[in-house]
């Protein structure tokens, strides 16, 4: 009798446990449908909880097994058995009850998943638990509710799709940074440059010899004031630092900014409250050759600009009209008020000019790219040629009679090159000027304009005719016209032009070399040296020949432009371009002076002057 009512005792203790398991997986189930609804409602409600737990309660009793095995006595591990079949039962019934809600949601929020809720009646993957068998394979029992799981797996792909988004940003600006830092640094928009002039006071610029061209003072009030030894001599290559800025200036404002004094000697600075001394920026300028040029031009308004073509330094860049450096602020009104708002202007990258004869380089590679030679080319020069209702005239009506090319390169025989122009068309003077960058981005630190070519199919003769002998609506700059002359020097490879060639601390320590690199070819060596033998011949036999019988040998190139003035006259612009010491060049030189007359009479004399101080010092 003990042992009967221990034994059910013992039974209705595990019976108790049992309803005590089931109640609170219940529990938890309908806390889980809640707040899966009031996080699609937000209001708590928990209204639609109830219709799932109606659809859950269907099941009549979740303890049919443990009741028939009490009153058949089993033992206690059938007995578990049983409890685990009815486990099995409930889980059945709760997956019923979650796809349930999943169908609710999909009609509701039109996910058009294909559910329904008579589809409830089975686990996510369509096979029901026999309540009274064996379990499914394990694998299946790891699955967590298709429902649930696609939402977080869409959750997750998205933040991923954002980390991966920002990751490939950061990689961009980066790239973007390293090839283009000098731009932003440099550029004139950056607010935070002039930010450190409270901390460090500007560096100087040299010229290449060490020569002291742009520095800063203190006055007795501790005020600082940029100082140009050479006044106007450096304008528009040192360019301004007040009201804005311009040429190395600007373009070196980072490095004038910065200081890579001594370390020690900077926290001591810091620490007394005084500014530490921006870094030195060493220019490829030539103080001698920069003043030869400048009083070479005298008062003529125009450009010099001398390069090393080997190199690519720029040796000297002169503008005219031109300004004080030192009282631009005092100037700046009157200055931006002139009518021809020319003084600020750099005209040896942004004048644009028709280049004249100078442009028969061009026409004569353009001619050696479409016949492979100028052996065999005649032609009978009377003065003038017409084409259709047009007139081409050579330089005060000269007749040159019979020529070859070099003859007619030589002579700047205009008539010769219309027809030559004629023979080659629109498309091959195109091609080859476009070959020569005419209308395509230069390399070029300081601000320039484009050359124009405007040559198209609706061209008629006569443009076709002009274009070729460097007249109609072709315009280039010195700066470009130089960068031609010195891949012809250089045997068709053209440098990379720079105006800087190194960066040093106040105290002389190295911070940055810059060393010369190649631009790329803009043409053959053969075409080089053919085109180097056509100017030898203009300065031995043509338009340039003061320039022989010099110390040293010169190649070059006259032009003498037409254009309109502002009265309706016609005026004419001089142009040389030309270098030196032929088989080894030295220096070229780009002269263009403003209705200077013909090429020979003034630009060819201005060049000299500066091949004489290259030399002679």
């Amino acid at each position: 009798m003990r042992d009967e009512k221990k034994r059910r005792y013992v039974e209705d203790r595990t019976e108790q446990q049992i309803g005590r398991e089931v109640r609170e997986i219940m529990r938890e189930s309908e806390e889980f449908h809640d707040s899966r609804e009031d996080a699609f409602y937000g209001d708590g409600s928990g209204s639609y909880n109830r219709r799932t737990r109606r659809a859950v309660s269907r099941r009549t009793d979740f303890e049919p097994d443990t009741r028939e095995a009490r009153r058949r006595g089993d033992s206690g591990a059938e007995y578990r058995e049983a409890v685990g079949r009815n486990r099995t039962y409930r889980q059945n019934q709760g997956y019923a009850g979650q796809n349930y809600y999943n169908a609710y949601q999909d009609d509701r929020y039109g996910m058009n998943s294909g559910r329904s809720a008579d589809e409830g009646a089975f686990p996510p993957d369509g096979i029901e638990r026999d309540p009274y068998g064996e379990e499914p394979e394990e694998e299946w029992q790891s699955e967590p509710p298709t429902g649930i799981r696609l939402r977080k797996g869409a959750a997750y792909t998205f933040v991923s799709y954002v980390f991966i988004l920002m990751f490939v940003s950061l990689i961009g600006y980066l790239i973007f940074f390293n090839f283009h830092s000098d731009k932003v640094q440099n550029s004139p928009y950056n607010r935070r440059q002039d930010s450190q002039s409270a901390y460090v006071r500007r560096g100087e610029i040299w010229d290449s010899r060490n020569n002291v061209i742009a520095t800063t003072k203190v006055d007795e009030n501790g005020k600082e004031i940029r100082d140009y030894p050479y006044h106007n001599m450096f304008a528009h290559a040192i360019g301004y630092s007040t009201n804005g800025k311009s040429g190395v200036e600007s373009i070196m404002n980072y490095d004038l900014l910065t200081s890579h004094d001594n370390f020690l000697d900077r926290i001591v600075n810091e620490f007394r409250g005084e500014k530490n001394t921006g870094d030195t920026v060493v220019t490829t300028l030539d103080l001698n050759l920069q003043q030869a040029a400048y009083n070479a031009l005298g008062d003529y308004q125009g450009a010099v600009i001398v390069i090393d073509p080997q190199l690519g330094s720029i040796l000297a860049m002169v503008s005219k009209p031109d300004f004080d450096p030192n009282t631009i602020a005092a100037d700046w009104e009157a200055i931006i008020s002139d009518p021809s708002g020319s003084q600020l202007v750099n005209r040896a990258t942004q004048g644009l000019y028709p280049p004249g004869s100078t442009y028969k380089i061009v026409t004569a590679l353009s001619y050696m790219q479409q016949y492979g030679t100028t052996d065999g080319f005649t032609f009978n020069c009377e003065g003038e040629l017409v084409i259709d209702d047009y007139i081409v005239h050579c330089y005060d009506g000269t007749a040159h009679g019979e020529e070859n090319f070099g003859n007619a390169f030589a002579n700047s025989c205009n008539c010769s090159f219309a027809a030559i122009g004629l023979g080659l068309g629109t498309a091959q003077l195109t091609k080859t000027s476009e070959e020569l960058l005419f209308g395509k981005e230069l390399p070029c630190d300081l601000h320039y304009n484009k050359s124009r070519f405007n040559l198209t199919d609706r061209s008629d003769n006569a443009t076709i005719a002009q274009t070729a002998f460097g007249q109609a609506e072709t315009l280039v700059t010195p700066y470009h016209l130089a960068l031609i002359t010195s891949a012809i020097a250089n045997r068709g490879m053209l440098m990379q032009p720079q105006l800087v060639g190194r960066v040093t601390s106040s105290d002389g320590t190295y911070v940055e070399n810059r060393t010369s690199r190649e631009y790329g070819a803009i043409m053959s060596e053969q075409e080089a040296d053919a085109l180097k033998e056509l100017m030898c011949q203009v300065v031995n036999e043509g338009t340039a020949a003061e320039l022989s019988d010099l110390p040293y040998s010169v190649a070059g190139k006259t032009g003498s432009a037409e254009y309109t003035m502002a009265d309706g006259q016609i005026g004419t612009h001089s142009w040389f371009t030309g270098f030196s010491n032929v088989e080894d060049p030295d220096i070229v030189v780009v002269v263009l002076a403003e209705n200077g007359g013909s090429g020979s009479a003034t630009a060819v004399p201005i060049a000299h002057a500066v091949f004489d101080a290259y030399y002679n010092g």
